[in-house]
């Protein structure tokens, strides 16, 4: 993403901001954008947790037939998927 931009984009980039924003300004700027961020994560956080609540629910057959097999790698493999349905933080 900012792959092309190197030490003197940035450096030009936080310059224009200090011109344009001012010092104090720039702290305040920052918050907002972190909490931004955090609100966007918790956000798709909980639409993915509906999004397995809604399918777990929405089988309940297909738990029953999952209920009577016997388990022998079912636990690591339920622990991957969650794993890989993660945010990165």
């Amino acid at each position: 993403m900012l792959n092309g931009i190197g030490v003197p984009g940035i450096i030009l980039l936080v310059i224009l901001a200090l011109l344009l924003f001012g010092p104090n300004k720039l702290p305040e700027l920052g918050r907002a954008v972190g909490r931004t961020f955090r609100e966007f994560k918790d956000g798709a956080r909980e639409i993915i947790g509906e999004d397995d609540e809604a399918s777990r629910k929405k089988d309940p057959t297909q738990t029953l037939a999952a209920a009577n097999e016997p388990q022998t790698a079912a636990p690591a493999a339920s622990q991957n998927t969650a794993e890989s349905k993660r945010l990165p933080e």
